[in-house]
């Protein structure tokens, strides 16, 4: 295995300690039910085993579980559990990852970008069968064509590191979760054309963020220094860093057979990536150069 075990495990052992110590004393008693009941392997390891499969070149986690974590792997987790049992016990890791996850976000460097990507959770030929996701996914048309499911919004900074993210219905704009997302950031944000508005850039004015996109043809540009204009033209960043969680961490699939094993699925993905040793980012002479002709101008 290519991904640094060890190091993964550890991390998420050491957060995981931590996270179990403090909701203890936020859970309610339960007569009926033994709780804190150890299982045979332990919450850091099931959440290691997640992001691990996120990292492998495997397409289903069977295949991952039986060829890599039973044999393969076998050093790293003696104690593994069966597949189907395991299967049954990975949701009870979401809400540890989730938390995982927060702690791993970028640093603040006052330049981001926002965008939202669709996750299908079935073929479109198949959305009047799926019962998994009823009431949950809505179906909904992209650019590149309809689908049923949900859409994962993004904030990443110039050095390619997810600050904040949500998944929404499939329908839901684009606009409606910018607010939320960049609430606590000041600096310059930029967007696709999805994100046009003028009380939304008002908005996000008032909270120190200065917010541009571009404009449609048939409207009157707008005005933009040297160095915006350059950090608007780099928004493909965040299109890399999407591309990147659908082709190489398998963050869309349409596999799913329950709807917490689609958010733990989710959650993998997003931190396997936030491993990742070197993310696209911006280049600092790029940022040098244009800081220098925005200073001279």
């Amino acid at each position: 295995m290519l991904a640094p075990v060890t190091e993964i495990f550890c991390d998420i052992d050491d957060f995981c300690k931590d996270y179990l110590k403090n909701q203890s004393g936020f859970l309610l008693p339960n007569p009926d039910r033994k709780r804190d009941r150890e299982m045979q392997m332990s919450l850091s390891e099931i959440g290691a085993i997640i992001v691990l499969f996120q990292m492998s070149h495997y397409r289903t986690f069977k295949d991952f579980y039986y060829g890599c974590i039973l044999q393969d792997a076998k050093n790293y987790f003696p104690n593994a559990l069966s597949y189907t049992r395991f299967v049954a016990c990975k949701a009870t890791a979401l809400m540890m990852l989730t938390a995982y996850m927060l702690s791993k976000a970028g640093n603040e460097t006052g330049l981001y970008y926002i965008d939202s990507t669709t996750l299908s959770v079935c073929h479109n030929k198949r959305i009047y069968r799926n019962k998994v996701f009823k009431g949950l996914a809505a179906r909904s048309k992209s650019t590149m064509g309809w689908f049923y499911g949900f859409k994962l919004h993004l904030v990443i900074n110039h050095h390619g590191e997810i600050m904040s993210f949500c998944l929404t219905k499939g329908n839901a704009s684009d606009g409606s979760v910018v607010r939320k997302l960049m609430a606590n950031l000041s600096g310059l944000g930029a967007g696709d054309k999805g994100y046009l508005g003028q009380k939304l850039a008002d908005d996000l004015q008032q909270h120190g963020l200065r917010f541009i996109t571009k404009v449609r043809k048939n409207m009157k540009k707008k005005m933009h220094s040297a160095f915006e204009k350059f950090f608007l033209g780099q928004r493909g960043i965040v299109e890399t860093i999407i591309d990147q969680l659908k082709n190489l961490y398998h963050i869309d699939h349409s596999r799913h057979r329950s709807p917490l094993n689609f958010l733990v699925n989710t959650i993998g993905a997003l931190i396997a990536y936030a491993w990742r040793p070197n993310k696209p980012k911006i280049k600092m002479n790029k940022l040098q150069n244009n800081f220098c002709a925005l200073i001279q101008n």
